[in-house]
């Protein structure tokens, strides 16, 4: 396994909020500008798949791995030769959130893929997140 992206935030809000926003999936371009759109084929749960569209690239089909309400929700793209894996993760604190984002590859071409777009996710995790946070906070 690769990781390519890591991102943490703490925040006011609840992880109610977050894990709303994550499984709300037509919000995603709001707060990852490089998604153009996302679609699922049936309701938000584990096994359920659906196809982003990035700005800059082709349609990619990924399957909902984990959706524990107010915890974690990932979803893992299927590439030729790899998954790509989005975990998102939101931990009640003291006056708010925790959140962790980690992005990691997998897979016999999981090198192939990492040199072809890791660099991208190096940054945009974090920016993403922070987006995400100014969103949700703004509620």
């Amino acid at each position: 396994m690769i990781e390519l992206g890591l991102g943490s935030a703490m925040s006011t809000a609840t992880p109610n909020a977050f894990f709303a926003r994550w499984i709300d999936h037509s919000t995603w371009p709001n707060w990852s500008p490089d998604t153009e759109w996302v679609r699922l084929d049936g309701p938000v749960g584990v096994g359920t798949r659906g196809v982003l569209k990035p700005k800059a690239g082709p349609k990619i089909k990924f399957v909902i791995s984990t959706c524990a309400a107010d915890c974690e929700y990932t979803d893992t793209a299927l590439l030729p030769g790899a998954r790509l894996v989005f975990q998102h993760t939101v931990e009640e604190v003291e006056g708010g959130s925790k959140l962790r984002v980690r992005v990691t590859i997998e897979g016999f071409l999981a090198v192939f893929w990492a040199k072809v777009m890791g660099g991208s996710f190096r940054h945009s995790v974090q920016a993403d997140l922070n987006r995400l946070v100014r969103i949700v906070e703004k509620v």
